[in-house]
């Protein structure tokens, strides 16, 4: 097991990520300088990247600008809000779990959700891609599209309103259901009590860890954020605003890790 990180005087065994708007922008793949300071972070941390995307993000978004890089045992990958788990097998990256919803529990979320942004009248004639998605653990309401440009997306709801009102909306007639917000333009829908701080919870079980072993950065910390759930595990959390400021925050953290490395 690597040694992990130290941050203000305390030692952490794992870092755990957002994606969007932390690691990297919105549905974009890490930048370079990003895609450096995680590696160096691999080579001292266990870590993990928990988010509301599917799999297919985390592969587009950080493994193929990984690469063929060393230290992949390191990495663990909890997609649609740790409903799924995917770690390194030796050869290959294999689910661990999955917790998919039924049939029934997706069909009536999609209808639901839909209803909704109708009636409210968010339902976008002109998107960047699919507005919902079925992502088999999770179902996805993207206002403006899977795929819609991170200015766009920012533009959309800029102080929160509109999703909260559609997750409210869902919320109310899905009682059986967990129903979130999600990134900047989309509600989350998953199995009732399966949040980020579920993901968290089994991690710890699987990897022999505890709350205090983990260091979280996530950019919404804030109540009803999708980050929250983390946070109120009792797990430290680094509130960050986009991928620039989780560089620069991370950055000391990882600089003095490797360097009480080369000490030892």
């Amino acid at each position: 097991m690597p040694d992990g990180v130290t941050r203000d005087g305390k030692s952490y065994k794992l870092v755990m990520f957002d994606l969007d708007d932390t690691l990297a922008p919105s549905k974009t793949p890490m930048s370079d300088e990003m895609v450096g300071l995680f590696t160096d972070l691999l080579a001292t941390s266990m870590v993990c990247i928990i988010s509301g995307g599917q799999y297919g993000q985390f592969q587009s978004q950080v493994l193929d600008r990984l690469g063929d890089f060393p230290d992949k045992a390191n990495l663990h990958l909890m997609p649609t809000n740790g409903t799924r788990y995917i770690r390194w097998s030796g050869t290959e990256w294999e689910t661990v779990y999955a917790e998919d919803l039924s049939t029934e529990q997706k069909d009536e979320a999609l209808r639901v959700v839909e209803e909704g942004a109708r009636s409210l009248g968010l339902w976008e004639s002109e998107t960047w891609g699919p507005i919902l998605e079925d992502r088999g653990s999770q179902i996805t309401f993207s206002a403006l599209g899977q795929s819609a440009p991170v200015d766009a997306k920012a533009a959309w709801d800029p102080d929160g309103r509109k999703k909260e009102a559609l997750r409210a909306y869902a919320a109310e007639r899905l009682p059986e259901l967990e129903v979130r917000s999600g990134g900047s333009t989309s509600v989350d829908i998953t199995a009732k009590g399966i949040d980020k701080a579920f993901g968290a919870r089994r991690l710890t079980e699987i990897l022999d860890l505890g709350i205090a072993d983990i260091l979280f950065y996530g950019d919404r910390l804030d109540e009803g954020g999708n980050d929250r759930p983390v946070a109120d595990l009792g797990i430290d959390s680094v509130q960050v605003h986009g991928w620039e400021d989780t560089f620069g925050k991370l950055g000391a953290v990882v600089r003095r890790s490797v360097a009480d490395g080369r000490r030892d």
